[in-house]
């Protein structure tokens, strides 16, 4: 750019900002609406399953009982992991559950003889393949962490059942398999946020299906991208019970810490998935006998009430944390959890970006010096 040309407009974190059209999800921020593929999120969270979101979204359309049957052999097929991947499990077993899952995405491209295929078929039966891995990949890592034998994929269970099953080693309530579908589901696609650009990027280079996933899953680690429900669970403990509710939201206001699972960098009303959760987590901790964690939450969102008129409204990770601490799942599988219900979100993304002709490569405004004369390393 010359020293002559006028400075750019500078869309910080490209917000607002359009890089293309898609047909995998629409959000209205100001609506609190949420649709996959032409359908509403609170149809698909209160009649779908997983398996039936999973092939919407990667082909468009609902699938019917033939089709279905079909991807169902398909996903329960490919869940089982080789002695390779396990084997690098078992070496990492003390590391964060994102690192192993990131190190697995990269490994599962060496047992794929067709992995630098990017055509729009491959990639499908990629994503399907990764869908039906990665539950196996984080319960086994979480099993050998805790000096137990991963378990086996069970092939005569569901998605969700299956995971559950190959943490615990038990077949799982159907009430608490049908909460995790619903999770899942909840989870599976939204828009092009930063793990999805981050594999967006990765995909417009022509990079292999399993380099652009590898991209997403590192990117879905930090904890301003996925770390929201951990970070609400973490405070729901420090809180400990709901008369510390208003104490402890004022003390991080005028800190000008945030309160976690609070706003969302797309809504600024009522995010739509959590709905679901919160009536699911209240349930839950009434079925279990554990109400208190459901009434602390409800406390904070109370506290929380002046601040909605500025768009802070509880988000879906405010009740998700809640949700995976009463089926005794560990804070740090919370963030995998929500990987496995974005794998065919990610897919989706990848193949329009594969459709779509051209790099992905925005520009930077250089504010630093110009034309500083080089000195020899004696003179300086």
């Amino acid at each position: 750019m010359s020293e002559k040309e006028p400075k750019p407009e500078i869309k910080k974190g490209l917000k607002n900002v359009y890089i293309d059209k898609t047909k995998s999800s629409f959000i209205d921020g100001k609506q609190g609406k949420l649709i996959y593929r032409g359908y509403n999120i609170h149809d698909l969270a209160s009649k779908a399953t997983f398996e039936e979101i999973v092939y919407l979204l990667v082909n468009g359309n609902l699938p019917n009982k033939s089709e279905l049957n079909q991807l169902d052999l398909e996903l329960r097929s490919n869940r089982k992991i080789n002695k390779e991947i396990l084997s690098v499990i078992q070496s990492m077993k003390d590391s964060h559950p994102m690192d192993v899952l990131r190190t697995c995405m990269s490994l599962l491209s060496a047992s794929d003889s067709s992995s630098e295929d990017i055509s729009i078929e491959n990639a499908k039966r990629i994503g399907f393949r990764i869908t039906a891995v990665l539950p196996t990949i984080v319960a086994s890592h979480h099993r050998l962490r805790n000096g137990k034998e991963p378990i086996d994929p069970n092939d005569k269970l569901t998605h969700a059942e299956n995971f559950l099953y190959m943490l615990s080693g038990e077949i799982p309530d159907p009430r608490d398999a049908k909460l995790i579908d619903k999770d899942l589901i909840l989870h599976a696609e939204h828009g092009v946020n930063a793990s999805s650009f981050a594999a967006r990027v990765a995909a417009s280079t022509r990079a292999d299906f399993y380099s652009c996933m590898t991209a997403a899953i590192a990117t879905l680690k930090g904890p301003l991208h996925g770390g929201a429900a951990e970070g609400v669970m973490k405070m729901t403990l420090e809180i400990g019970s709901e008369e510390n509710a208003s104490d402890y939201v004022s003390k991080i206001r005028e800190s000008g810490g945030r309160v976690m699972g609070f706003g969302h960098a797309v809504y600024k009303a009522v995010d739509p998935r959590s709905v679901h959760l919160k009536d699911e987590a209240k349930a839950l901790g009434d079925r279990l006998g554990q109400p208190k964690w459901f009434s602390i939450l409800e406390a904070v969102t109370k506290v929380m009430e002046p601040y909605a008129r500025r768009g802070l409204y509880p988000n879906v990770d405010f009740w998700a944390g809640a949700v995976y601490y009463l089926l005794e799942i560990p804070e740090d599988l919370f963030i995998p959890l929500f990987a496995m219900g974005r794998i065919p979100g990610w897919t989706i993304h990848i193949i329009e970006q594969y459709e779509s002709k051209g790099i992905l490569r925005p520009r930077l405004y250089y504010d630093g010096p110009m034309d500083v004369e080089y000195k020899p390393i004696e003179d300086r």
